[in-house]
């Protein structure tokens, strides 16, 4: 009878030993990781009007593995205010198990009328004008505009960044929406234009640069630095006043995030950045807007490590 039994444990085992090891076989080819999906947003200084920027965000979907696929955890529409989400400050949007991979873009699904369309009474994506030029928090006057797109686009938009969802792990990622470069007024008229600028930064492969600011100018009522890959910078990127009003002429483009510089609080912060050399440019800003550069040499080469904050104190205007 023992001989039986243990001849029965044996064979239970054995048969339990090889579904085990199939169904891990057949977990690793097919296994799934975790991606934690958040957004965030380069402040804007030059347009003091701007009470806020709302978007709606329908669906997410992800390019994995070559293919479109959706995120089944993302419940839509979601609205965001893109202003509430400046100097590090994030909305999570996602914390889905998908399967692992390769992801080479996000698509973000807008529901965005295109440029010509009758205006909603209650649109989608907008932004809020003061009309006293100063944005004070109070949404009661202001003036709605709906964000349109231009003729021909898609509702969807990419965030372009290669990342791995990794089988049995994680990957934490935020997209930066970058509303100063997104949101583009056509010319003297109330008409805005959403072109949206998606990038992807990975978050343990990012780091920051931050620290203090001090300045003896009295010109100017707001400053913003301006972070760009090491060397990339050109001058032509800053406004010289002759663009013409009706073009789409988007100051400082290339650069890779921006951060307001507060001469009150001393300081400025420019989170998200993947590690890298960087430059700093440093603009100030008068009261119609427009930007004057005042410093595009003596703050270059820093370099921003993974997971690692970089100090680097701006002081512009000469002997302090």
């Amino acid at each position: 009878m023992q001989k039986k039994l243990h001849r029965f444990v044996k064979v239970f085992l054995g048969a339990f030993l090889v579904t085990f090891l199939l169904l891990g076989c057949s977990f690793a080819a097919d296994g799934s990781g975790t991606i934690k999906l958040s957004l965030t947003d380069a402040p804007i200084v030059d347009a003091q009007n701007v009470e806020g920027v709302f978007i709606t965000i329908q669906s997410v979907e992800y390019n994995l593995n070559g293919a479109w696929i959706k995120d089944p955890d993302f419940i839509g529409p979601q609205v965001f205010n893109l202003l509430e989400l400046t100097g590090g400050t994030v909305a999570p949007l996602s914390n889905t198990v998908i399967r692992a991979g390769e992801v080479t873009q996000i698509r973000f699904m807008l529901d965005v009328q295109e440029k010509g369309a009758a205006q909603k009474a209650n649109p989608n994506n907008y932004i809020l004008i003061d009309p006293n030029s100063e944005a004070d928090g109070n949404y009661d006057d202001d003036v709605k505009h709906e964000l349109f797109v231009p003729s021909g686009s898609q509702t969807g938009y990419k965030a372009v960044g290669n990342f791995t969802i990794p089988r049995n792990g994680e990957v934490e990622i935020t997209a930066d929406f970058d509303v100063r470069k997104s949101v583009v007024k056509r010319g003297g008229l109330d008409e805005y234009i959403l072109k949206p600028t998606l990038r992807l930064v990975v978050n343990h492969q990012a780091g920051t640069i931050a620290g203090n600011f001090t300045t003896n100018l009295s010109t100017y009522n707001a400053y913003t630095i301006f972070a760009y890959a090491n060397g990339s910078y050109t001058d032509t990127e800053a406004p010289s006043g002759t663009e013409d009003p009706d073009d789409t002429f988007i100051p400082f483009e290339n650069a890779i995030s921006s951060a307001v510089a507060d001469p009150i609080s001393n300081g400025y912060v420019l989170p998200f950045l993947s590690a890298g050399t960087y430059d700093l440019i440093i603009a100030g800003v008068a009261d119609d807007g427009s930007y004057t550069v005042i410093d595009s040499t003596t703050y270059r080469d820093i370099v921003v490590e993974s997971e690692s904050t970089t100090t680097q104190d701006v002081a512009v205007g000469g002997s302090l």
